[in-house]
């Protein structure tokens, strides 16, 4: 069951996705507004006994209500940049996701010597890193080596920020570690070179929990492109990250204390386990409530991503496209997925109406 007042819209805004995290949304306007009415409230007509009496009651309300204002501006908005699929060897993990009809553009190879990419990029920015060894079974030094061990494993997600360091500052004060950036880069099949910096958030692998910040040295669009087989598709981008969990309640208070998030919704799925849902938020944590495939991930990887959620308008069109199944309800949205088998046990599925 939900627990919150009433059903509550699972789909964020509907706008186009802003392209950095705010980090203060709209510090100016608050304070701006509070030293308005201020100056009104100061201004009371001296013949009125009412506007007398209002002077001092309407101070200390102005003066809680620029306190509040104050408090929600701390709230961090993410804004998904990708999420990655970790695998022994790029052909067979393109192969993979071929066959359910999502075709990847082909990446090129990181810098580091070690790793190549492939990758879906959506209409609306974001993208499915498809991440393995530039030689098949030799992970050795990548920070995702467990995980390239296997065919497909769901393993990291990044949020994206043109202030990297104003962030990782932020996140320090606030108690979580965040790792000195790093410059990052790869070259395109094209020959051109693109250039990001990089923050480890949090412990653990990067992104596995809490997600790595990413900011662009070089244009993003020379990162990501819509890829050709998803313009105009009825997908359009990641909507969600389902993160897997041990402790639901230890994780939401991590979520809580990096972002100034709220009290999250929950409810509980039959083949999951319970679920916590931060309403405009690009993450849905997932711990199990006894045995089953969450607990095995879990045993076996610990907290990484463990699914992905598409965004879609039209779920009949993307269901009938891509021969999706199941048709659960998610926090009042229907969602579908494709054939786990096929995707060597990777959980991509599809959600909206």
């Amino acid at each position: 069951m939900v627990t919150g007042l009433g059903p509550v819209p699972f789909a964020r805004d509907g706008h186009p996705r802003p392209s950095k995290i705010p980090i203060h949304p709209k510090p100016f306007v608050a304070y701006h507004s509070f030293f308005f009415l201020l100056k009104e409230a100061r201004m009371p007509k001296r013949t009125s006994p009412i506007c007398s009496r209002l002077y001092l009651p309407t101070l200390v309300l102005l003066l809680i209500s620029h306190s509040a204002m104050a408090q929600e501006s701390k709230t961090v908005v993410l804004e998904l940049d990708h999420a990655s699929v970790c695998g022994s060897n790029l052909d067979a993990l393109r192969q993979v996701f071929t066959d359910v009809g999502l075709t990847p553009d082909v990446g090129g190879a990181h810098g580091n010597g070690m790793t190549q990419m492939a990758l879906l990029g959506f209409d609306d920015g974001t993208y499915l890193e498809l991440i393995a060894p530039v030689k098949p079974g030799a992970a050795a030094g990548s920070d995702w080596a467990k995980y390239m061990s296997d065919d497909a494993v769901t393993c990291a997600w990044a949020v994206g920020s043109n202030v990297l360091l104003q962030e990782a500052d932020r996140l320090k004060k606030a108690g979580i570690p965040v790792t000195v950036p790093e410059r990052g880069s790869r070259k395109r099949p094209d020959g051109m070179s693109i250039e990001w910096t990089t923050a480890d958030v949090g412990s653990g692998t990067p992104g596995s929990t809490l997600p790595f910040i990413i900011e662009d040295e070089t244009p993003r669009a020379w990162r990501v492109q819509t890829s050709a087989g998803l313009q105009g598709a009825p997908v359009s981008g990641i909507e969600y990250i389902v993160l897997g969990v041990n402790n639901l309640d230890a994780s939401i208070a991590l979520f809580r204390k990096a972002y100034g998030w709220a009290d999250p919704l929950t409810e509980t799925q039959k083949d999951i386990g319970k679920l916590a849902y931060f309403p405009g938020e690009p993450v849905i944590l997932a711990a199990p409530s006894g045995g089953g495939w969450l607990s095995e991930h879990l045993a076996k990887y610990g907290e990484t991503p463990v699914a992905y959620l598409l965004a879609t308008r039209d779920l009949p069109a993307a269901s009938k496209k891509y021969r999706l199944s199941g048709g659960r309800t998610w926090f009042g949205q229907k969602t579908a997925w494709f054939d786990v088998g096929k995707l060597k046990g990777v959980r991509v599925g599809v959600i909206g109406q």
